[in-house]
């Protein structure tokens, strides 16, 4: 993990002097074969196509003096790493061990110190830049007997306060995310004068990249279909709890036996980070209806507060386009398990380059293709899959937990939310467990957990903040969904809670969030609120439960179902189907019959909560139709997606 590198990755990767943060868990070292991927250029007319067999004698990390306008993102990476690690350039004076600079640095983490008293290290598995990974035995304990993975991390490397955090953060998440079947086991943490000594499960089956190359490059789709539930449960997981890894790669999952149906364990936390919740800015924020709630400034901030990651880290033919623009947060996660999806579909890298430069313009640039084979031949959902976590705008990416449970395939006819909310087995559709949950090209397997997801506590907050108008566009929205459509958001409303009469407040997203006993009647309903009890000490050192912490005036507003729907719709993932203009003009013909009416544009003004200073008659006047002075179907469109007036000032 770590640095991105234009070079291919080989069947059994070498310590590579240029990747300082990747600890690389595999079997012994074996003489390198012909690279079985052949990745096309996604950027024909620019690079010339690398045959695989030559690239391993290339150079592709050689550095050219101006490879492509503007300067490369790498080395923002570079100097990130340098911080990270203290690396110098060869004229500079190296700080000696002992020197006042590295005493003054406090390396002494608080971790037990009698590691030779616990373990007799073995082999070495795996070395990366920053430390490498031995086997061990453990000779004392409830582990006693038993074979693990020590990953050791020598002390004279960490000679940053950065490098120094990094290791302490990676074992404070390690052991706070405990209890997924899919994540590597965090058995301890020793340390001695020289060493930091991480004790974790020992993984055999070797890594899911030659997993991949052993199947001659890719996998078939119902092969890959176990191997993506795997890898998005851990995931969902991850970032219910408020972590994002940022470094997913299929050297990053480890099998763990030989086992051709072995699960699959995420590994090497070590770039990973607590994400930080908040509002994205461009929501719509209505100022009278500020004063309708009574909030207080103080409250503003803690609804508008968006704090975003800004590190570029990870591995370059994985990066999210995102990081690249050094504002990002768990949705960088989901494209790289759309690279990952897309690999093991075709065997090959959707952004291919020699460089890094020239990776990072595929990836913020190019498209990827499914042209050429074996594409045509893949079924329409597993494309469609792929296509909804490749998406370059990340507010239209599916979440883990969405790509898990959307467009659950329903067991009874499919009703529009008009019809299903007349039916008196309403509470009962709200109980309903479904054989088949997910996006449809996952919706075969029968072994899927659905989490609660952390992207309903923003949309509902901020449908409780907004005006009565875009509550009344966003229910028309909400009408179109056919019963299919709406799996998801079931699912989610139950995990919640609701009381017997079928209602929920924010006060159940603390309750839940912070994963509080709760009662109800229903015994497969208190099993399914079980799914997401396993809360982890990580989830108190990130703020995911920000999110209900709202103000005492909004806090117990009660919703039903046909308003959490409308509540936690995601209008940027609809705008990215195909059918989304379809939606669209469907709710905005059932908006003009029941809540469209004639708005002049300074009541609209007001609605929106713009300041004086934006020139309403001259931004507004597409909003109004000009016949009877109603919002326009632009106008409608755009209310949906909320506006600020920082939006407005920009325009």
């Amino acid at each position: 993990m770590g640095l991105c590198h234009g070079k291919p990755i080989e069947q059994n990767p070498k310590p590579n002097s240029e990747n300082p943060n990747s600890v690389i868990q595999s079997e012994t070292p074996k003489t390198p074969t012909s690279f079985p991927f052949y990745s096309p250029s996604p950027l024909p007319n620019l690079f010339k196509n690398s045959p695989a067999n030559s690239s391993l004698t290339s150079t592709p990390l050689r550095l050219f003096k101006r490879p492509f306008p503007p300067p490369s993102p790498a080395k923002h990476i570079r100097a990130l790493l340098a911080r990270r690690h203290g690396s110098v350039k060869p004229n500079e004076a190296s700080i000696p061990e002992g020197s006042e600079c590295d005493v003054a640095l406090d390396k002494n983490f608080g971790y037990s110190k009698h590691f030779a008293a616990h373990y007799d290290l073995g082999e070495e598995v795996g070395r990366g830049h920053f430390g490498y990974t031995c086997s061990a035995r453990a000779k004392k304990g409830s582990f006693k007997g038993q074979q693990v993975a020590v990953k050791i991390i020598p002390k004279s490397k960490m000679t940053t306060a950065i490098a120094i955090e990094d290791v302490r953060r990676e074992v404070k998440i390690l052991r706070a995310l405990t209890g997924h079947k899919n994540l590597v086991q965090f058995y301890d943490s020793y340390e001695d004068e020289e060493n930091v000594y991480v004790v974790m499960e020992l993984c055999e089956g070797g890594e899911l990249l030659d997993r991949i190359l052993s199947r001659g490059g890719k996998y078939s789709e119902e092969d890959a279909k176990v191997i993506m539930v795997q890898i998005l449960s851990v995931v969902a997981y991850c970032h219910l709890q408020g972590v994002v890894h940022r470094d997913l790669k299929p050297e990053n999952f480890l099998f763990t036996s030989k086992d051709e149906t072995s699960t699959l364990k995420a590994i090497d936390f070590g770039l990973s980070d607590y994400v930080k919740p908040g509002l994205d800015s461009e929501l719509l924020f209505l100022s009278n209806h500020l004063f309708e709630i009574r909030l207080q400034i103080s409250d503003i901030l803690i609804l508008y507060t968006d704090e975003r990651l800004n590190d570029i880290v990870g591995s370059a033919y994985y990066v999210a386009p995102e990081v690249l623009h050094r504002s990002y947060g768990t949705e960088a996660d989901m494209w790289s398990i759309g690279v990952i999806a897309y690999i093991l579909l075709c065997g090959s890298r959707p952004f291919w380059a020699r460089t890094e430069s020239g990776i990072f313009r595929a990836v913020l640039k190019a498209d990827p293709n499914f042209e050429e084979a074996p594409w045509p031949s893949l079924s329409i959902d597993a494309i469609d899959f792929v296509k909804r976590l490749l998406n370059k705008d990340y507010r239209k990416r599916l979440t883990a937990a969405q790509a898990l449970c959307m467009f659950a395939e329903l067991h009874y006819e499919d009703l529009s939310l008009i019809a299903l909310l007349t039916k008196i087995y309403f509470i009962a559709f709200l109980k309903q467990e479904f054989l088949h949950v997910g996006h449809p090209w996952l919706a075969d397997h029968q072994d899927i957990k659905i989490p609660l997801d952390t992207i309903t506590f923003k949309l509902v907050r901020s449908y409780i903040c907004s005006s009565s108008l875009r509550k009344s566009a966003l229910g028309a929205l909400a009408k179109t969904l056919s019963a299919v459509q709406l799996g998801y958001l079931q699912k989610q409303f139950t995990l919640l809670g609701p009381n017997k009469n079928g209602l929920i407040s924010m006060q159940n997203f603390k309750t839940v969030g912070s994963f509080s006993d709760i009662t109800y009647d229903d015994k497969d309903f208190q099993e399914r609120i079980a799914l997401i009890k396993n809360s982890t000490d990580a989830i108190k050192d990130s703020r995911v439960l920000d999110y209900a912490n709202v103000v005492s005036s909004i806090q117990y507003r009660k919703l039903d179902f046909e308003e959490f729907c409308a509540a936690a719709i995601s209008i940027y993932q609809l705008e990215g189907m195909e059918n989304w203009e379809q939606h669209a003009r469907h709710a905005y013909d059932l908006f003009d019959k029941d809540g469209n009416r004639p708005i002049m544009i300074e009541e609209l003004a007001s609605e929106l909560g713009l300041s004086p200073s934006v020139p309403v008659h001259v931004v507004l006047q597409d909003w109004i139709r000009h016949s009877d002075g109603k919002l326009s179907f632009l106008g409608f469109v755009r209310l949906l997606h909320g506006v600020s007036s920082r939006a407005f000032q920009k325009a």
